[in-house]
Formats: structure tokens, sequence, C-alpha cells
């Protein structure tokens, strides 16, 4: 189990290393597009009617979203090929359990199987047949059974303390003043919502190579990211404000995970699910879903820029939204998708709206209805109910 876990947390992925490149000087801006394989369906998903308009398609603030603004830095925030160990972290979290992996986990699970080797080359030669012809007669040692059963009470405990204070720290509600984003799974893309910021929306699908994109499609480069990590709409945070992340999901369990964050929060359809971290430095970080969710399941990935928060503000202005009272608690409503208050209940509502035209406020007679009693004698029947 200790093994599935080092492997589990590994940022080495062979092949997906981004080399670097120079940020080009211009790049059009291009619309979203369909992720690779299979051909003939398209993961494109619009904005809802909802959302704000863009204030500024002209801004260069803006080049963060759909342009190579920001290149990818070799072994930060993705996976690099003979890599072993986790990636470097940017979030306290991380920090914490990366020190706990290397100088808790690590020792702890090589000394216990050194230990328990050493043993069985110990026990294999002393009571081995030529050694010991006549078999100890032995059923019982009560000092050591105290100790087999101490002992591993005991490294549990030490290991529990700092393991529940991680997981206690991984769920601590983001203060006030924290930037809420709002991340939507779906077959087979993100869709990112920025609550507190006037409601704007990020459709992120992933980049294809170069030769499987259609005539007027940008292709991946080395400046947007890794193969099958980077996406043609990046999502932009700030450094040094807390985050408030807030996970859903659309059609089936998702999940939203970035490694240099230490975060991993399912999306679930109907529920929502939330965290909160804080960027430490500004850089661009990749992730994935990490829930399998369907056959395209490894075509979703996630791509963020931390930028200084003077930076954020820029951009956010530049989408059409609004920066929110500093130290103000979040007090915006985040409907779950399908609910009444939803950016897609919303755009349905409209719709129907503009196709039936207004509906008039009557009002009318309840129907009578004839109910039986609840306490019906035994052989009454149930007539009435």
């Amino acid at each position: 189990m200790a093994a599935g876990l080092a492997l589990a947390s590994l940022g080495g992925v062979a092949g997906h290393a981004a080399q670097p490149a120079s940020t080009p000087t211009s790049t059009p801006a291009a619309a979203p597009q369909a992720a690779a394989a299979p051909g003939g369906v398209s993961n494109t998903a619009p904005t809802t009617a909802a959302a704000t308009p863009t204030a500024n398609p002209s801004s260069p603030e803006l080049a963060m979203d759909g342009a190579p603004a920001m290149t990818a830095t070799p072994m930060i925030g993705q996976p690099t090929n003979g890599l072993y160990g986790l990636q470097p972290q940017v979030t306290k979290n991380g920090v914490f359990a990366h020190w706990m992996h290397n100088s808790i986990l690590v020792p702890t699970i090589t000394i216990i199987s050194l230990f328990v080797l050493a043993l069985l080359f110990w026990v294999s030669f002393r009571y081995r047949k030529a050694r010991s012809p006549v078999a100890s007669k032995t059923s019982h040692n009560t000092f050591i059974e105290i100790i087999w059963t101490l002992a591993p009470v005991v490294i549990l405990v030490l290991i529990a303390v700092p393991s529940i204070g991680l997981l206690q720290a991984q769920f601590k509600p983001a203060p006030s003043g924290a930037v809420t984003l709002k991340a939507i799974g779906n077959q087979w893309y993100w869709t990112y919502q920025y609550p507190d910021n006037g409601g704007f929306e990020v459709t992120a699908n992933m980049l294809k190579e170069k030769g499987d994109v259609a005539a007027g499609e940008r292709a991946r480069t080395d400046a947007d990211g890794p193969k099958l990590l980077a996406t043609d709409n990046r999502i932009v945070l700030p450094v040094g404000v807390p985050i408030r992340l807030i996970t859903t999901a659309n059609d089936v369990i998702h999940s939203w995970a970035v490694p240099a964050f230490w975060i991993k929060l399912d999306a679930i359809p109907g529920r929502l699910n939330e965290t909160s971290f804080t960027i430490d430095k500004p850089g661009l970080y990749f992730g994935q879903c990490s829930e399998l969710c369907g056959a395209r399941h490894g075509y979703m990935p996630i791509a963020v820029e931390a930028v200084p928060p003077a930076q954020f503000a820029a951009w956010v202005r530049a989408k059409g939204g609004t920066m929110p009272t500093p130290g103000k608690a979040s007090d915006k409503v985040i409907p779950q998708p399908g609910a009444d208050g939803s950016a897609a209940k919303v755009e349905e509502a409209a719709e129907t709206a503009n196709a039936t035209g207004p509906v008039e406020n009557v009002t009318t007679t309840a129907p009578a209805t004839t109910q039986g009693a609840t306490s019906n004698p035994a052989g009454a029947g149930n007539a009435g109910q």
C-alpha cells in the first residue's frame, strides 16, 4: 500500500515534459475548440447567456486567456520526464505535505520494510532444518507479543498527528476576501465561473496537436504547455490571496486536481464541494481530471496562471467583471447545476419567455378534493383517500 501511495503521488510522467520556449510577440485569439479524438465529436461549450460579456476583447490582459502570455517552466507545475518524487509545491498545505512525505512517510516505510526483510532472512537462516533438526514447541512469548502489538500502534499514532492536522487544513473554510472560483466538470471539458467578480465564465478545452487540428484552429505549442495538458483558455488566479474553490459537475463525477497546489477535489452532480488554498508563487501550473469520467477522461486538462493581484484585477476588468470590496465576505449565492438560480435555468427561462411571450399572473380556485379520515376503522376500506 505504501508503494502504491508513493507511485500515485509521483510528479513525473514519461513523455510529457515541456521544453522552455520564448513568449511570442503576438498570438491571434482563438475560439474554444474540441479536444482530441474520437473524431466527429465536439466538446466545445459556449459561454452561457447569463455570463457577463467581455468588456474589452482587445485588451492585452486577455492574452493570458487564450495565448501563451506566460510560458511553462520546466519541472514547475507540470510532470517531468524521469523525475522521481512529488512536484514542487506552491501552497502552504502542499509544502507541509511534501515535507511529511519525504521526512516521515518514506523513512518510516523504508525502516519497516528493511526490518521485516531482515527478520525473514534471520528466521530462514536461524531456524532452517540443518540448524534446528528438532522444531521448537514454543507457542507463546508474552514479551514479543506485547512488542509487536504496541509498536505498530505507536507508529500509527505518530503518523496520525500530522496527518489529521493536514487533513483539517485542507478543508479549512476560506477567510473573508477570498476569490471564489467555481469549477464545473463536463464531458469532457471544464467551465469556470467567478461569482464574486461579476459572474463571467471561462470555458477550457484541450489544445490539439498540430497534425490533429482543423482549418482555423490553434494547435498546441511548447509555449502553451505539455502535450495533453495545454488548454485553449487558461484560468487566472491571484498570488497571495486565499482562493475559495467550489466544484460541481453537469453530468458525471469529475475531479479537479492540480498537484502543485496539493488539490484534488471531486466534482459531483447536484452537490457543491468546497476547499481553500493560497498560491505562494507566480507561475503556470497544470492538472487534469483525476476521476474516471468516460471515454475521453484523459482529455480535460487544467491550466492555471498565478499572477500578482494587480494583474488579476486588470484581467477581471478586461473580462467585464468587477472587483469586490477588499476584505468583504462573499455574499453571492452559488446554485448547483440545474437549480432554479443556475445559469442554465436562467438561460432556459429566457428562451421560453422569448418563444411563448410573458405569462400573466392569474388567480385560480383550488380544486375541491374529498379526503377520508386518517384513522378509519378496520374494514371501512380506503374510499375517499
